[in-house]
């Protein structure tokens, strides 16, 4: 279905034309007509369906034919994140062009002078506020903001602004707006605690779902399985050769996520990184140099998971498993945008594989295990039962190991110690040594294995180790049995 085809006044109909905006996407063909008609709805789609635009265009196409004469906050859109709150802003500021329209974004991590813009943006009578939760009940608190004359409030991604405890925050903020308003809500699932809160805030709201919980089939998904070790190793190959293309790089935490980036610099790559110990000028920075091009490899936490909409990304890296499936469909959301392709490539280290089975039976598919790179070696093999339950199973490394003494476990190599230990008692003592007293062969084995435990903690090279070492030396042989255990 086209946009042309909508009842939508030509000056949106104009600023779709110019941005070469043409076909509906499935979630902007069920949902725009619905939110014209005035009723509630709760939207479900997947990151990169396009629900931005499905509730930004019936909003302008309404505040451009009611007007604001009275200079109030007549819609306010809540969403997670600043960077969110700037993409849906930008997408505003392309539709609206040929509007009389006003926006006010608000959001903390700026200065004295980002808040008194915000404060009179809202004070001045923003047509539109997107505001993140915390920021604005400060607002609320402290600037005097009327909201009781809203109309439409939206709020986006409502699963993940619950995930991070913005509920009790989203419940204040309504209840400073007249219970006469049309509410719309968008969430990329509807676990109970969301339909939980659709109850309290919506009426009587029409439901869409479109592809829960399922990633975009344009994406070419596939994995590595390896070791750890040799995860930089299969970046080095995937990078040998420049590419046009923009690259995310996602990690599970800013510290892994700094390292990463340290090291991919010295390996001679154009690489940025992105996580929450950056300002917002920093934050700002790199996302702009990242969407111009000045840097092709963003490096970051799930920071950018949601709300960043660069339509460019050729490819999205998982350097760790994500914590979640859900997690998993929001990072490789961020390629194959705007029905473009891309691709998204997983590396599994042997204690994530039972994490990675549990994103496989949740997108109900078996994503493709692609071979190593011949430079990297021979990896682990996929034993994803091994590691079930807290991802890194009992005995599972002994179970994932590949044969050539990888992967065994802690008690395997107390065995072997205690196997080494027992012969060392029992071998003939050499031939220039005196024989020893009847009645002493059980200290005299007792030395020959603290010797030999004492030289293996001097070899793991730990203070501790030959500390309890020395100490194992001087004490009885009974004692010191136990300690080479």
């Amino acid at each position: 279905m086209r946009f042309d085809e909508l009842d939508l006044e030509d000056e949106i109909l104009d600023g779709l034309e110019d941005m070469n905006f043409h076909e509906m996407t499935p979630v902007q063909e069920h949902t725009i007509p619905v939110i014209l008609e005035g009723r509630d709805i709760i939207g479900c789609a997947q990151t990169g369906t396009g629900k931005t635009a499905a509730y930004t265009l019936p909003l302008l196409n309404k505040l451009l034919l009611e007007g604001n004469p009275d200079n109030v906050v007549k819609s306010v859109i809540i969403v997670p994140t600043r960077e969110l709150a700037q993409q849906i802003d930008q997408q505003f500021q392309g539709f609206s062009y040929y509007l009389p329209v006003s926006t006010t974004v608000v959001y903390g991590g700026g200065d004295g002078k980002g808040w008194d813009v915000q404060k009179r943006g809202m004070l001045m009578g923003s047509d539109v506020v997107i505001a993140t939760p915390g920021r604005m009940i400060a607002h609320l608190q402290n600037s005097g903001v009327d909201l009781s004359h809203v109309e439409y409030l939206i709020l986006d991604e409502a699963d993940r602004m619950l995930d991070m405890g913005f509920s009790d925050d989203i419940m204040k903020i309504v209840s400073y707006m007249p219970r006469e308003r049309q509410t719309i809500l968008f969430s990329a699932t509807l676990p109970p605690k969301i339909r939980e809160l659709a109850k309290t805030i919506l009426r009587n709201p029409v439901e869409v779902s479109i592809a829960i919980s399922k990633p975009n089939e344009a994406i070419d998904q596939s994995a590595y399985i390896c070791y750890e070790r040799q995860k930089l190793g299969i970046i080095r190959e995937l990078f040998a050769e420049p590419t046009d293309s923009k690259t995310i790089i996602f990690s599970s935490s800013k510290m892994k996520v700094k390292e990463l980036a340290h090291t991919l610099k010295r390996m001679k790559l154009n690489v940025a990184a992105m996580h929450s110990d950056l300002e917002q000028a920093q934050r700002e920075e790199v996302m702009l140099a990242f969407k111009n091009n000045k840097v092709n490899i963003l490096v970051a936490t799930d920071i950018v998971a949601r709300g960043i909409d660069i339509e460019d990304i050729g490819l999205v890296i998982n350097y760790d498993v994500p914590h979640d499936p859900e997690d998993y469909i929001h990072r490789i959301g961020r390629t194959a945008r705007a029905a473009a392709t891309g691709s998204a490539i997983t590396f599994v280290c042997e204690e994530e594989q039972g994490k990675f089975h549990t994103i496989e039976k949740f997108i109900e598919r078996e994503i493709r295990k692609a071979d190593l790179p011949e430079s990297v070696g021979e990896g682990p093999k996929y034993n994803p039962e091994a590691f079930s339950g807290r991802g890194k199973g009992r005995g599972g490394r002994s179970k994932g190991g590949d044969g050539r003494g990888h992967g065994r476990g802690r008690r395997d190599r107390l065995r072997d110690n205690r196997g080494r230990s027992n012969a060392a008692s029992t071998a003939p003592a050499p031939a220039a040594a005196e024989p020893a007293p009847a009645g002493n062969s059980a200290p005299a084995a007792a030395d020959a294995a603290n010797t030999e435990a004492k030289r293996r903690r001097r070899h793991r090279g730990g203070r501790r180790h030959r500390r309890r070492g020395s100490e194992a030396s001087a004490a009885p042989a009974g004692e010191s049995n136990k300690a080479s255990e």
